[in-house]
């Protein structure tokens, strides 16, 4: 029998760092033999046990102590790897269908503290104002330090229409900023898409969820209807895209690849070890390409990312990616509740660790930062993997061929210049470059077709 698994949600949207998660269909199994030090130590565990429950001021259940370490000692390994309780177990398990009921925020622990990675177009906590890099100080009246970021996505979701208060402590701010945000259903559209000229045309995918494939198939048959015919060129936006689900990177990837590999994991044990082709029935490849990224760009973002680079199906314009490359999977327990353990790493077609590197684009082109709400204060820096406590370290390994990277001056935008607006053009100077190249290429292959010799 075939062991069925499920790719789960690149991040916890509505309230999380980006998580890739594979879900087994067994219980995780019991360990059969022990070593002879693991029991001493279990041993030394067994003694703080019953001293705490002996000692400490208050009673103290056995339950409640033993998942407190089980939660510490993954906690301990890195940002990915967490106990989940049956409620933080359960909200995991939404994560994928792309409806739920919440705030639109996706959130990371940095440093013990909350830390806002990004708000989700169209939703409360983006038309709130919420920023990139904003502390999450306090849900209602508990305060986030030390909170399991499972705990603060149970305690921002809820039912549609309910209040939730959040107190922000954003640099630059003279003093807490305190906000009282509304509930949504958060149906995320994960792609858009729209001619940006004639035979150019742009798709944005928000995040890989469940139709994610099956949407963009509409998508690319609607942009070739509404043209009149074959695509001359395409710009697919993959900025602040959190990741999402596995198997939906493979099948983006394969709409633009018709062979290959598109990506493979390698973890300890030989389940760890899978590798991904792409195949050649309705593939997309008679037209270039342009995939925009940055560092919101996570995940099963840079899966795509990665293999459209590596097969030189795309070039990859914009910033440095997130830069999270590891896989977690999900060990159900009993009563409920699981582990997310890190299991592997993934790498790209060509042998490349994105684990806390990212993917380096082809054309490295900074988006000037927009105005903050006081209109003085830029905006704050992105987090990314290598920036979070205990994240796993790349693999060494030898280093991919250096791409023929342009560089930009940085020179001080203007007030006009700042106010961007990613996916419109003329306000989004990432998206303005990759359509000038796409229609210089075509000049640049229409000229050498007219200087090739006459038979």
């Amino acid at each position: 029998m075939i062991r069925q698994r499920r790719w789960l949600s690149g991040l916890l949207w509505g309230t999380a760092v980006g998580i890739s998660v594979w879900i087994g269909a067994h219980t995780a199994s019991r360990v059969s033999a022990v070593a002879k030090d693991t029991y001493e130590t279990i041993e030394t565990f067994t003694n703080v046990l019953t001293l705490v429950q002996k000692n400490y001021v208050d009673p103290v259940t056995t339950k409640q102590l033993i998942e407190g370490a089980i939660t510490g000692m993954l906690a301990a390994l890195d940002p990915h790897s967490a106990y989940l309780p049956p409620e933080s177990y359960k909200e995991l398990q939404v994560d994928t269908r792309g409806t739920f009921g919440g705030l639109g925020i996706e959130i990371t622990i940095r440093n013990n503290v909350l830390t806002v990675v990004s708000p989700i177009e169209d939703t409360p906590a983006y038309r709130a104002g919420i920023k990139p890099g904003d502390q999450i100080i306090k849900i209602d009246e508990e305060f986030t330090k030390d909170m399991p970021l499972t705990e603060a996505v149970r305690r921002m979701r809820g039912a549609p229409g309910t209040k939730v208060r959040l107190t922000i402590r954003r640099e630059g701010a003279m003093k807490p900023i305190e906000l009282t945000l509304t509930r949504e259903i958060i149906k995320i559209q994960s792609v858009k898409a729209r001619m940006l000229d004639k035979g150019y045309a742009y798709v944005r995918i928000t995040q890989f969820q469940e139709r994610t494939d099956d949407d963009l198939q509409k998508a690319l048959a609607k942009l070739e209807q509404e043209n009149g015919g074959a695509l001359s060129g395409l710009i697919l936006d993959l900025r602040n895209n959190p990741g999402g689900l596995l198997t939906q990177a493979i099948k983006v990837a394969d709409e633009f690849i018709d062979s290959g590999l598109v990506v493979y994991t390698d973890g300890r044990l030989e389940s760890q070890k899978q590798k991904y082709f792409a195949h050649k029935q309705g593939s997309h490849t008679d037209f270039p390409m342009i995939v925009l990224v940055n560092a919101g760009s996570a995940s099963a973002s840079e899966i795509v990312a990665g293999a459209l680079q590596d097969h030189r199906r795309a070039l990859v314009l914009g910033t440095q990616t997130f830069g999270k490359g590891s896989v977690q999977t999900i060990l159900p327990l009993e009563e409920n509740s699981a582990i997310r353990l890190t299991t592997a790493r993934y790498y790209t077609p060509n042998g490349r660790s994105i684990q806390a590197t990212g993917i380096t684009p082809d054309i490295v082109l900074e988006n000037p930062p927009s105005l903050a709400l006081a209109g003085t204060q830029p905006s704050l820096p992105r987090i990314r993997e290598e920036n979070l406590p205990r994240h796993l370290r790349a693999p060494k390994e030898k280093q991919p061929p250096s791409s023929d990277e342009e560089e930009f001056e940085e020179e001080q935008p203007t007030p006009e210049e700042l106010q961007v607006k990613e996916g419109e053009l003329g306000k989004d100077p990432q998206l303005d470059r990759a359509l000038e190249l796409l229609k210089s290429w075509n000049v640049f292959k229409t000229v050498i077709a007219g200087r090739a010799p006459q038979s």
